[in-house]
C-alpha cells in the first residue's frame, strides 16, 4: 500500500513538468482485487509506473529505494509524502506468496513490462500489455500448512483489518469490491451483493478535530498500534498554533509497562 501511495505522489509532482495536466488527487486511487478460486490478492495503482530499467534497479536490487532517491533528488513540498524508504518493504510479499507477479507501465511509456519471480531463484522481466500507466502486484498465495492459514488473505474481514491497521492513514482511497446486503423485508430475505467501498479514512487521527472522534475510536487506536489489550486511562489530544504550530495525541495506559 505504501508503495502504491509512493508510485501516485511521485507522478502528482512529475506529472506536470512532464506534459501531464489537469492531475487532481482526486483522480488517484489504491485498489484491492481478490481471487479465492485462483487463490491470487492484486493490489494496483494508477500512479508513476515503472520502465524495465526501474524494475531492474527497483525490484531487482534488494535495499535499493527507488523512492528515496527520488526524495534526495528532489525539493518535495508538503503536498508530497514519500513513505518507502528502505527497499525491502516490497519482499515481505513472499512470507505469503510463493510466486508474484508485477506488471507496470511507466508514465512515460506506451510498452509495459512484467516482473515474475518465485523469491528464491531471481527473476525474469519481459514484455507485456497494460492499458494505462500504473502498478499492478498480483500476489500468488502459498497453500495452506498447520502452522500457517495463508487463505485469511483472501478475506474480506482480514483484508479490511490490516488496512485499517496499517494503511488507514494514507492520503489515497484504498477501494475494494465488499459484500453488501440488500433491506430485509417481510415477503424477501436480505441478498448479498458485491459493492465498491473505501476503507481506509484517509485522516490521521490526530488531524481530526476532538469533537469529530468518539472514546471507543481513540481506544481501538490505541489498542492495535501500542498492542495494549485494555484501553488507556487517559487521553490527551491538542493543538497549538503560532510560531511553531504542533498537534499531541498522548495516551496514559491503565497500567505500567512491567519492566518500568
Amino acid at each position: 500500500m505504501s508503495n502504491c501511495s509512493d508510485a501516485i505522489d511521485k507522478l502528482y509532482y512529475l506529472g506536470p513538468e512532464s506534459g501531464i495536466s489537469g492531475l487532481n488527487r482526486s483522480d488517484f486511487a489504491i485498489e484491492i482485487k481478490v481471487d479465492e478460486i485462483n487463490r491470487t490478492l492484486t493490489i494496483c495503482d494508477n500512479g508513476i509506473g515503472m520502465s524495465e530499467s526501474e524494475l531492474e534497479n527497483n525490484l531487482g536490487v534488494i535495499a535499493q529505494s527507488g523512492s528515496l532517491q527520488f526524495k534526495s533528488e528532489k525539493d518535495l513540498g508538503e503536498d508530497i509524502n514519500i513513505i518507502g524508504q528502505f527497499g525491502v518493504g516490497f519482499y515481505s510479499a513472499f512470507m505469503v506468496a510463493d510466486k508474484v507477479e508485477v506488471f507496470t507501465r511507466s508514465y512515460k511509456e506506451e510498452q509495459a513490462f512484467c516482473w515474475v519471480s518465485r523469491g528464491a531463484e531471481g527473476y525474469d522481466i519481459k514484455p507485456c500489455e497494460k492499458a494505462s500507466r500504473g502498478t499492478e502486484v498480483v500476489l500468488h498465495l502459498k497453500k495452506d500448512t498447520e502452522e500457517e492459514n495463508y487463505s485469511r488473505f483472501l478475506e474480506e474481514y482480514e483484508i479490511r483489518n490490516l488496512v485499517k491497521k496499517y494503511s488507514d492513514y494514507l492520503r489515497y482511497p484504498i477501494k475494494m469490491l465488499v459484500t453488501k446486503y440488500t433491506e430485509a423485508s417481510e415477503e424477501t430475505p436480505a441478498t448479498p451483493y458485491k459493492a465498491e467501498e473505501t476503507l481506509n479514512s484517509m485522516v490521521p487521527l490526530w488531524n481530526k478535530k476532538k469533537s469529530e472522534i468518539s472514546k471507543e475510536t481513540y481506544s481501538s487506536f490505541y489498542r492495535n498500534d501500542f498492542g495494549d489489550y485494555e484501553a488507556p486511562i487517559r487521553i490527551i489530544h491538542y493543538r497549538v498554533e503560532g510560531k511553531v504550530d504542533y498537534k499531541a495525541l498522548l495516551f496514559v495506559p491503565s497500567h505500567a509497562p512491567f519492566d518500568f
